[in-house]
């Protein structure tokens, strides 16, 4: 056997410009290497002390030749020449963002490519969840899909994270929330007031490491305190999702700058609708009021009903730093205990906001219906209302059940015309998506004393009714107007399912008992009703409904219509929430510079869609956020019921056990099947199982009765005992109360 031929660096003590470049063709060797200096060195074979080896590295990352990693490892950085050079030819180099799994690998979601790329965590360079990012990738040998690394960070999606801090001589380190787990470095001088092992948030000023320090640099910008508490876990979920806890002081001050006062001049622009019926109807504790109602009786038995938007647009103006705000937050964000606001309070619970007996500046759309309830005639632009009343969800509903009370007459007119208005939409094609909403009380402390589902009744399905059809209004007017030539608009759309998923949805329904027409996207949705008709008598069924709605595309803000499946409207936008939505506010904008017969404004496409996709991101960061936190607050609350015994449905099989879902409070947890006295037999189908001893069968939907053994409160995760009949017998099962609490405001208005 030959030996291997000795390096002429083997052995010898290097010069300081000669270790370098040795270095780095060891590092173009190996470009997926991921070396510390001891490891450099022992494969170089030179005879260098490690401190040499680790200078030579810094200055190699100083000359933007390799990237820090943490830990002291190094690797090669991506140089773009490269590829000019002859090297990267056969690659392939795409931009996306980075979906992080659990794992800490993550998928780039690449535009126009049909699958995501696969990066494994070693490869992220130190990219995150949602930044924007260039790739460069290849197919594996023997492998279909392509793999990739990360070879530049384009755009940060945010720079403010949570983590804990840990003091050390000199420095501090906060180690980040994040998957993968990474670690920044913070001087004394910027801690504030943060002692060892606070929960902090840390502003990251340099991603690469600089100086004595070889990771991320950064200050701490808010000390929340020590780890634990129902406050701060809550406002880690909003920082964990992107969201800052505090407005910019820039924006807070041209907030309290605003006039509050109404000139005449002012109301002499506008329709006076201060002398019509209006009253508003929300949650009992909602403070912004972005929506009223007004009714009055017109001549020849016609009826006027005027649907009142904040006018939100009169008081930001583009382009000023509480306008710049709005865009970036885009969305207010509801948790169980909160309200994120996407404007300071300034303006959503006060010059915003409709609140009863006040003259209050509003954007409105208004109908004029037949005696037949067809609209006959509408209108849209900026009015000054005075709502008569504020009316809680329960107030009216007790009103439209028969009770007396004010604005009677009103509101039933209303209710009816609003049933007309959902019975035309359903026989057109529109989807009943109704899913329980959970719903806590909570003690003094924001700690969860009962968890029900949430009734939805008449008066909040009229708030719906009349949102959704000044939405679907103001898209049509938009629409039509620019058939000739287009107005660039925020439309709100929803693609047809995904065909695969519907046969696999209807394959399941099958084996729940409930046959799915799938022959036509018009035949889907009316299976989709008959399955939500069903759940109401059948509770097991209601399991398939949030499965039924996975296989429906998102819901997205876009320029490029498509019309609303889910709804069966052609046009579509969101008008009727300016307070709690950025998309509503462009959607002003726009229709108020298309209003009148000569007007015809065409924005900038280009740069409409761009915020129309940051709009929709945020939508979904909110919407992650609220989830979190109904979790935590559900494990929170069953924690508090160790040992207890509730009833539940099998809401999902694995290998390991079942999850079951808890009656009437909607929590579930996983009953593994170790803790059974037989072994469990999956179906193939994993909808049913089978006692491997007593030949019992159990499916998906069966009511069960668990105990609950175990609550996790960092992991969001509950572990259960599944109690069969023979035990369940004899220890009898508990449940929640139904009795009503706290209620989120100002949500669910126009999907």
């Amino acid at each position: 056997m030959s030996k291997k031929r000795q390096s002429k660096t083997t052995g010898k003590k290097l010069s300081s410009p000669q270790l370098q470049r040795e270095l780095l063709k060891l590092f173009q060797r190996h470009p997926k290497k991921r070396l510390n200096p001891k490891q450099a060195a022992r494969k170089l074979k030179i005879a260098n002390s490690k401190d040499s080896v680790q200078a030579a590295l810094d200055k190699l990352v100083e000359d933007k030749k390799l990237h820090p990693l943490g830990d002291f490892k190094y690797k090669l950085r991506y140089q773009p020449e490269e590829s000019s050079n002859g090297k990267d030819k056969d690659a392939t180099f795409y931009e996306g963002i980075v979906d992080m799994t659990r794992s800490g690998d993550a998928y780039i979601v690449c535009e126009g490519q049909e699958n995501d790329v696969h990066v494994s965590s070693k490869y992220l360079d130190n990219a995150m969840n949602g930044d924007r990012v260039r790739i460069r990738t290849w197919t594996p040998r023997g492998r279909r899909k392509p793999e990739g690394e990360v070879v530049k960070v384009l755009e940060r999606r945010q720079d403010h994270f949570l983590g804990t801090l840990w003091l050390y001589p000199g420095h501090a380190i906060v180690s980040l929330d994040t998957r993968p787990p990474m670690d920044v470095a913070v001087e004394l001088g910027n801690i504030k007031e943060a002692k060892d092992g606070h929960r902090v948030v840390v502003r990251i000023l340099d991603w690469e490491g600089k100086g004595k320090f070889k990771h991320p640099t950064g200050i701490v910008t808010a000390v929340l305190g020590e780890a634990g508490s129902n406050d701060i876990e809550m406002k880690s979920i909003l920082i964990n999702n992107g969201f800052e806890l505090d407005f910019p002081e820039e924006v807070l001050r041209e907030s309290e700058y605003l006039s509050g006062k109404i000139s005449p001049q002012e109301i002499a622009m506008r329709l006076d609708m201060r002398d019509v019926t209006t009253f508003t109807i929300d949650p009992d504790d909602a403070k912004d009021f972005d929506d009223a109602l007004s009714i009055r009786h017109l001549e020849n038995g016609e009826i006027e009903v005027g649907v009142h938007i904040a006018d939100v647009t009169h008081y930001i103006k583009e382009g000023t730093p509480l306008d710049k705000e709005a865009l970036k937050r885009s969305t207010s964000v509801y948790l169980v205990d909160r309200v994120l606001p996407m404007l300071p309070e300034r303006l959503s619970n006060d010059l915003c906001s409709l609140r009863p007996n006040e003259d209050r500046l509003a954007y409105s759309a208004i109908f004029v219906f037949d005696k037949g309830m067809k609209i006959i005639n509408r209108w849209f632009g900026r009015t000054v209302i005075h709502s008569d009343r504020r009316f809680t969800y329960n107030e009216a509903q007790e009103v439209l059940e028969g009770h007396s009370g004010e604005f009677a007459s009103e509101l039933r007119q209303l209710n009816k015309i609003a049933k007309h208005l959902r019975r035309q939409r359903f026989k057109q094609g529109s989807i009943n998506f109704e899913t329980d909403e959970v719903q806590f009380r909570l003690d003094s402390e924001g700690v969860p004393i009962e968890v029900f589902v949430k009734e939805r009744k008449d008066a909040h399905l009229l708030i719906e009714d009349f949102m959704l059809l000044a939405n679907k209004e103001v898209a049509t007017f938009i629409a039509m107007k620019g058939r000739n030539e287009e107005i660039p608009f925020v439309y709100r759309v929803h693609d047809e399912p995904d065909p695969e998923k519907v046969e696999e949805l209807a394959r399941f329904a099958r084996e729940m008992g409930f046959d799915m027409n799938i022959s036509s996207p018009r035949e889907i949705a009316r299976s989709y009703n008959r399955l939500a008709k069903a759940a109401e008598k059948d509770p097991a069924l209601k399991l398939i409904s949030p499965i039924a709605i996975r296989t429906m595309a998102k819901a997205e803000y876009t320029t490029d219509n498509i019309g609303h499946y889910g709804l069966g409207f052609n046009y579509y936008t969101h008008f009727t929430s300016p307070i709690r939505r950025y998309s509503d506010v462009l959607a002003h904008r726009l229709l108020d510079k298309n209003l009148g017969k000569l007007q015809f404004y065409r924005a900038n496409k280009l740069k409409l869609e761009e915020e129309c996709k940051h709009v929709s991101q945020q939508e979904r960061r909110a919407v992650e956020a609220e989830r979190e936190s109904i979790k935590y607050k559900q494990v929170e609350y069953i924690e508090k019921h160790i040992g207890e015994v509730f009833a539940g449905y099998i809401s999902g099989i694995i290998d390991m056990g079942i999850f079951v879902e808890l009656k009437n409070s909607r929590i579930e947890g996983m009953a593994p099947f170790e803790n059974l006295d037989e072994p469990m037999e999956v179906a193939d189908s994993r909808l049913r199982i089978r006692g491997a001893y007593s030949g019992k069968e159990y499916k998906m939907g069966q009511e069960v009765k668990v105990r609950i053994v175990r609550a996790d409160l960092a992991k969001r995760q509950i572990e259960m005992d599944w109690i069969r009949e023979e035990e369940a017998e004899a220890v009898g099962a508990g449940g929640n109360g139904k009795s009503k609490g706290r209620r989120r405001g100002g949500r669910g208005r126009g999907k």
